[in-house]
C-alpha cells in the first residue's frame, strides 16, 4: 500500500488512515516516508488506545481523532485537504451506499494528483470462484482450533455479521469511478484479499 504512494522518501505529506484500528497500515506509511504525518481516524476507543501504544516509535507525527464512517459528516480534526488516504480491512463493514458516500468523500478532500489506497475482502458474484477461493484457502492456511470444531452459534452469528456487507470487486472499482478517481485498478490480488487505488485527477 505504501509503496504505490507517489511520493519520494524525502517528501513531507499528510495522510489519512481511516478505520485504522491499531494503526497497522499507517505506521508502514510512516516506516516508508519518515516527512510523513498521520490523522488516524477510528471509532473504537479501546482501539484507540491500544494504537496510542504501539504507535510511540512515531510520536509527534501522528494524531488520533473519533471518526464514525458510517456517518457522512466527517469531524473537523480531519484535515480539509490530504495529500493520501488509506484504508485497511474496513471498507467491508459499511453497507454499499456507504461505501460509494465515503470513495466519493475521499475523493473531495484529496488535492489534485492525491492517491486513495484500500486494502480488503471482497465477495463473489460466482459460485465457482467462491468454492475456489474457499479451496485454495484451506490448503494455504494453517489449521487453528478454530478451523478445526464447528463454530458456535455466537461465532456464527458474529461471523455473518462481519461478511454481510462485503461486496463484490467489480462494484467497489465503479464506486471509485463514479467518485472521478482515474488510475484506477486491482494493483495486488491473492484470492478475496485486494488493494484497489485511484488517484483524484491533476
Amino acid at each position: 500500500m505504501g509503496e504505490l504512494l507517489p511520493f519520494d522518501e524525502g517528501d513531507t505529506f499528510t495522510f489519512a488512515d481511516l478505520g485504522t484500528g491499531t494503526g497497522a497500515a499507517a505506521r508502514t506509511v510512516l516506516e516508508l516516508y519518515p516527512r510523513s504525518t498521520a490523522i488516524l481516524a477510528d471509532l473504537s476507543p479501546r482501539m484507540m488506545v491500544g494504537g496510542a501504544a504501539q504507535m510511540q516509535p512515531f510520536a509527534g507525527r501522528f494524531e488520533y481523532v473519533t471518526f464514525d464512517m458510517q456517518a457522512a459528516e466527517w469531524p473537523n480534526a480531519i484535515p480539509m485537504v490530504l495529500d493520501a488516504v488509506v484504508t485497511s480491512m474496513c471498507i467491508h463493514h459499511l453497507p454499499d451506499h456507504r461505501k460509494r458516500g465515503l470513495f466519493a468523500e475521499i475523493f473531495e478532500r484529496l488535492v489534485p494528483g492525491g492517491w486513495y489506497v484500500n486494502y480488503d475482502s471482497v465477495s463473489a458474484v460466482d459460485p465457482v470462484v467462491e468454492a475456489a477461493w474457499a479451496r485454495a484457502s484451506d490448503r494455504l492456511e494453517t489449521p487453528t482450533a478454530r478451523d478445526v470444531h464447528p463454530r458456535t452459534a455466537l461465532e456464527q452469528a458474529s461471523h455473518e455479521d462481519h461478511v454481510r456487507h462485503m461486496a463484490p470487486l467489480a462494484r467497489q472499482l465503479e464506486y471509485l469511478r463514479l467518485a472521478g478517481f482515474d488510475g484506477i485498478d486491482v494493483y495486488w490480488k491473492r484470492l478475496d484479499d485486494v488493494i484497489l487505488a485511484g488517484r483524484r485527477p491533476s
